[in-house]
Order: structure tokens, then sequence, then C-alpha cells
């Protein structure tokens, strides 16, 4: 079975594996219907979604009307003013056919201009906390990507009392000792405050640049043999605050659930270098 833990503070205990619905960007909804019965058969009880993954708020909406009580439900807006935002979320619950989410995130908020505008009068903010007031929403959080995500997330939580943070984790990334820091000291502020800490890009290989893109995992080429996908799915795990959400492509979620449910131990960092040899594993950030 895919382990469960408490979802920091939020009184949720979501499965360690949740699914990323950008997997469903580009599904049609027969395609969506298998996806999401896996998921219930697999026991995963977290979606993470988003307005911008292209049909998947309109593909989890049908299974919503059967199954909201099943599922910890997350959405995001990547608007850095008040009424851009509330036009999101509008949007997103129309699409995933609800009357609240449990989760509503700050998108990609990692860009010094736009994290101004977003926490400042008229931002972002106000209408988090307005829509968390009024019951559209239960908990707030901050997502990112990049190599500043950890930092800037720091600094989000000096500004306001998020209950979640989502960023990259995988063992490429945190051989970088300037990120690895950052990341350590967040995790240690997530520890002390109960705010769930969620991380992406676990099975990343390299970036796709000039090679056809076979999955639908966005700017990255992930990881596709069941081994190599068992050891960075048990190398994320095997931190024991972290979730990992799914990549985002159909292909390789089966494979990811397979981990999951068969995780018992990191492996070594001797293993994991061993792979980033085999798999030409490079960094898909600058």
């Amino acid at each position: 079975m895919i382990s469960e833990q408490p979802f920091g503070r939020t009184g949720h205990t979501s499965t360690r594996l949740i699914f990323g619905a950008y997997a469903l960007s580009k599904a049609t909804q027969a395609e969506a219907d298998r996806i999401l019965e896996l998921l219930l058969e697999s026991g995963v009880n977290h979606i993470d979604t988003a307005p911008m993954y292209g049909n998947a708020e309109k593909c989890i909406g049908p299974w919503m009307e059967k199954h909201r009580g099943e599922f910890f439900l997350a959405t995001k807006s990547r608007k850095r003013t008040y009424q851009g935002a509330w036009d999101d979320l509008k949007r997103s619950l129309d699409r995933l056919r609800v009357d609240h989410v449990d989760l509503w995130q700050m998108h990609g908020l990692t860009g010094p201009a736009g994290w101004e505008r977003a926490m400042g009068p008229g931002g972002t903010l106000e209408a988090f906390v307005e829509a968390r007031d009024k019951g559209l929403v239960r908990f707030l959080g901050v997502t990112g990507h990049g190599i500043k995500t950890a930092a800037m997330h720091l600094r989000s939580l000096e500004r306001f009392d998020f209950d979640t943070v989502l960023l990259p984790n995988n063992y490429s990334l945190m051989q970088n000792p300037r990120y690895a820091a950052d990341f350590e000291a967040l995790v240690t502020l997530c520890r002390k405050r109960q705010v769930a800490v969620q991380t992406i890009k676990s099975i990343a290989r390299r970036p796709w640049k000039d090679r056809p893109k076979t999955y639908n995992t966005y700017f990255y080429e992930p990881l596709d043999t069941q081994e190599a996908i068992d050891n960075a799915v048990h190398w994320v795990l095997g931190f024991p605050d972290l979730f990992l959400i799914t990549a985002g492509d159909m292909q390789v979620l089966p494979k990811m659930l397979d981990a999951a449910n068969r995780f018992e131990a990191r492996p070594s960092d001797a293993e994991m270098a061993a792979d980033a040899v085999e798999f030409a594993i490079q960094p898909i950030f600058a």
C-alpha cells in the first residue's frame, strides 16, 4: 500500500504520493476516467491540479460529483492581482463542479516582481484570505519551480503563514549546495510550523532540448524504466516529511504508483550516483 501521513496541519491524512493532474492536460474524458479509476484502486486520496493544466479540471469535474469526499482537492492561481485570482478560483470551482477546494495555491511564485504584486495591496494574497474566510477554500499554499524556489518560499513564509509549500526535489537537484541548503532550511521551518511540503520533478532525467517529446512532462524528459523510477521515487520518499506529486504524464503514472506502493527504504547516494551516470541525468534548471 502507498503510505499515508498527516498533510501538515490540515487535519487530512494524505497518501505520500499525490496525483499531479497535469497528466490530464491533453486527456480525453475516457482517458481521464481510466486514470482516476486507477487512483481509486491504488488508494491515492489527493489530487493537485490547476486552471492552466489544459483539460485537467474539466476532466476531474465529473469525478468530483461522485467522489468528492474521497479526495483532498488542490488547485492554483498564477494571477498576481486580487481580481485575477478571484476569476481563476470561480472558473476552477465551476470546472471541478465543487463548492470549495481544500487547498488553493499561488502558482509559480518565484519572481521578485510578481511576488511583490501578489503580496502587496490589491494582490493575490488579499483574494486568498478572503476566499478562505468565505469557505471557498480551506487552506492556502505557495508553489514554485526553479533553483530559487526554496529561498523564495522561505520569504513567503516570513510574509504569511501558508499551510503548504510545493517545490522541486530530486537527487540531481540536491547536489547543488545552495539549493540543498535552502531546501533543508525550508523543511526545518515547515516541520516547526507543521507546514506540508510537497515535491515535484522527482523523476526528471534531463531537459528535452532538441529531442522529440515522447512524454507529456512539459520541459523535461522523465526517467521511464521501472528500476530508475523506483530509485528516484524511493529517494524522495526516504525523506520522512515530504510528499511527492506524480509527473505530468499518463504513461509513467502506473510506474510511479507501483514504485510508491513498494517503498521500504531510501536508496543510497551511491546507487543514485550510478543511476545519474547510466541514464545521463542532467540538471533541468540552470
